[in-house]
């Protein structure tokens, strides 16, 4: 009994003691928020942005720059803007740029542009390594910008088109755009802008019936241009597109008439010498038939001396007919030496007259 009084009159120093000692602990963790927070803290309570000493911590524990977060949300606040510390925490920590967002959401509102926080936000994760930013997105659409067409980067000067005439008509144009937010996440770049005013350019040139049509009125490709709502699926709004110098370049329609005529030429000549060699060939074949009918003649020939042969051997040709047949051989070889004639050269077996 004695031990258990003792016991329940220690437990009131035990529980001060505790009391004390987790004062102790609180406060000396209000001292260490006190002393890494303590300018933040008023900064943002004396800017009418308060953040509580536990969000900082909490902050600070999740790796989000305090100082930063505080001082952009504190820029927001004094614009009027309707965000929170945790919005801005989670744009930090998903990889965005918190301080062109709110610095893009301000300059948005003085232009009186709609641009809520989410879309500003997506517009800057879109942008993130592109080299552009949710501000430069704003910048111009408040401030339109100008793109050349064809890129000069691209290294070439103009945009060339040939008119129904075959004359080469070069054009280059200078398209002004401005940002379409609402289009801009997603939205095809400036590149398919260039691409498509190119098309235009060229498509409108072609179209034309002659090179000087394009040159009295140059508005008209511009005015075409726009009438094909290029900028449809894309970040930009087309405002205008201006044609901003017009040239003639050669005449591609005489050019490929003469290559035209020179391949026909060409062709011409081949098959003239296709049919000169089938002449040659031919002529070459008649030769080789003369030839041939000439051995078949000497062949036939070579048949006279052996059929009289066998005419006296069987009695049908007497010796004094075939003298005859000789004199009148002979008889006719100096007639056709008197009258110019070559002499036909005796056959085969046969003998001049006296031999």
């Amino acid at each position: 009994m004695n031990a258990m009084n003792s016991m329940l009159a220690e437990i009131p120093g035990m529980f001060w003691t505790a009391f004390w000692v987790i004062l102790a602990v609180v406060g000396l963790v209000l001292l260490i928020l006190l002393f890494n927070f303590f300018g933040i803290w008023i900064r943002a309570w004396v800017s009418g942005a308060y953040v509580g000493l536990i969000e900082l911590a909490a902050m600070r524990l999740r790796g989000v720059p305090v100082g930063l977060v505080v001082d952009n949300y504190i820029n927001a606040r004094k614009s009027g803007l309707d965000i929170t510390v945790d919005q801005l925490n989670v744009h930090f920590l998903a990889g965005g740029d918190v301080q062109m967002v709110v610095r893009a959401l301000i300059a948005a509102q003085k232009a009186s542009i709609h641009l809520n926080f989410d879309r500003a936000c997506a517009i800057d994760l879109a942008t993130k390594g592109t080299g552009k930013t949710v501000l430069d997105a704003v910048k111009t659409s408040v401030n339109p910008r100008v793109i050349d067409c064809p890129n000069p980067a691209s290294g070439k000067p103009t945009i060339d088109g040939v008119a129904k005439d075959g004359i080469v008509v070069r054009a280059r144009a200078r398209v002004t755009v401005r940002t379409n937010l609402d289009r801009f996440v997603g939205g095809a770049t400036e590149e398919t802008i260039i691409a498509r005013v190119g098309e235009g350019i060229v498509t409108t040139i072609g179209s034309s019936e002659s090179y000087k049509d394009v040159l009295e009125q140059p508005d008209r490709i511009s005015k075409t241009v726009l009438d094909k709502a290029l900028d449809a699926n894309t970040a930009f709004e087309i405002l205008s597109i201006d044609i901003a110098d017009v040239d003639i370049g050669e005449n591609v329609g005489a050019k490929l008439q003469a290559e035209q005529a020179e391949a026909k030429k060409l062709v011409a000549q081949a098959e003239a010498e296709m049919r000169r060699a089938a002449a040659v060939a031919l002529e070459q074949e008649m030769v080789a038939r003369t030839q041939e009918m000439r051995a078949r003649v000497v062949e036939a020939e070579a048949q006279i001396p052996l059929a009289i042969a066998d005419a006296l051997r069987s009695g049908n040709l007497g010796v004094m007919d075939y003298y005859r047949l000789r004199n009148i051989q002979a008889d006719t070889t100096m007639r056709e030496s008197i009258a110019g004639g070559s002499a036909p050269q005796p056959g085969a077996g046969q003998k001049t007259s006296g031999s």
